[in-house]
């Protein structure tokens, strides 16, 4: 139940900031906003404030502002219409919507490193045989404290200090041991892995596992923490971006790679029970990665509704009432397509256990 509430919460949430970005943009350029709906489908809650009808729809996947002569079937010419505006005040109106949902990723990240998040410390729980942390002498319980004398507080720590090295490099290692200061010499032994984009890169691992039993909460200063978020959202677009480049070549399957909300409310339960910064991470999360994937030029999306005013400035005349149904209609059968592909996966990838156990 608890898992429930948090999943319709935080879906409201990423949805409401996003629609009150084209909202409060549409009022700044004087164009009249007739609805603000939660959902879609016939209306369970509806209130009208001045000239906005607010309400909260059946289906409760997405949303959406209706705005006076959005369209040319219905555009009468009047100055508070959003064909009235020009091309560019019109493409702001659009692109404020997902910059809102950017703007709240990464609020949520500077709360996560500002307000602390419980993470793994640096205490060695296991050993792998074969790798230079065994041969060096390294048995579990060992706290490691530094690598090549950079100072550790964390597991997160040791794994970044460890990611730029070269596999078959040589590094120190700081550590305690019933309270005694020691230090050892490994060689890091090479192992191809998968990186976040499913590439195969070689690294070099100590050859530790982490003790899973301890964790430490990691704290960060004001500003600090703004910079740490801008980071983290910044290497999130850079990854998302590389990912939908991989995919449109075929080098990365959507199978692996892309999740819908199946997969996001098996997500957001084990969030939920971890605790507010877990949710937070993953409220920033889905927020930056809606508006990226709001911002790409694909009918029906926030990007394609950009690309599309580009070409009217270039043109410098409105689509034709047909070309804007075609390409409405074919933006919409797009994302339908792509619904029922992401929700097929998830059911196969959270669920296919227990549906091949139901068959036998």
């Amino acid at each position: 139940m608890i898992s429930i509430l948090v999943f319709v919460v935080m879906f409201g949430i990423l949805i409401v900031v996003h629609e009150f970005g084209h909202f409060i943009v549409a009022k700044m350029q004087g164009v009249r906003v007739e609805k603000f709906a939660l959902g879609f489908g016939p209306a369970l809650l509806k209130k009208k404030v001045g000239e906005t009808e607010y309400s909260v729809c059946a289906v409760a996947l997405g949303g959406y502002v209706k705005l006076a002569g959005d369209n040319l079937e219905e555009y009468k010419g009047k100055s508070d219409e959003y064909l009235s505006k020009s091309a560019f005040a019109r493409a702001k109106i659009v692109f404020f919507g997902p910059f809102l949902n950017y703007i709240l990723g990464l609020v949520c990240f500077w709360l996560v490193f500002f307000g602390g998040y419980p993470t793994l410390t640096a205490k060695v729980g296991g050993l792998l045989d074969g790798y230079g942390a065994k041969e060096a002498g390294i048995i579990a319980g060992d706290r490691i404290i530094a690598v090549d004398g950079k100072k550790l507080n964390s597991w997160d720590d040791l794994q970044m200090a460890i990611y730029d090295k070269e596999p078959g490099a040589e590094v120190k290692i700081d550590y305690l041991r019933a309270g005694k200061n020691l230090s050892a010499n490994v060689v890091l032994k090479k192992k191809e892995v998968d990186d976040a984009l499913g590439k195969k890169r070689n690294v070099g691992l100590l050859g530790i596992t982490p003790d899973f039993e301890e964790t430490v909460k990691v704290r960060h200063g004001i500003i600090e923490s703004l910079s740490l978020s801008w980071q983290k959202a910044g290497m999130l677009t850079v990854i998302t971006y590389k990912a939908i480049w991989r995919m449109m070549s075929g080098s990365l399957s959507l199978k692996d790679s892309v999740t819908g909300p199946i997969g996001i409310f098996v997500i957001t339960a084990k969030a939920a029970h971890t605790g507010l910064a877990s949710i937070l991470n993953l409220i920033g999360l889905l927020s930056v990665s809606l508006a990226i994937f709001n911002l790409l030029p694909l009918p029906v999306l926030d990007g394609g509704h950009i690309f599309l005013l580009l070409v009217e400035k270039i043109r410098g005349r409105y689509l034709s009432i047909k070309a804007e149904r075609i390409i409405s209609q074919a933006g919409f059968l797009f994302l339908m397509l792509l619904v029922v592909v992401v929700t097929y996966n998830d059911i196969l990838r959270f669920f296919g256990d227990k549906i091949s156990k139901i068959i036998k």
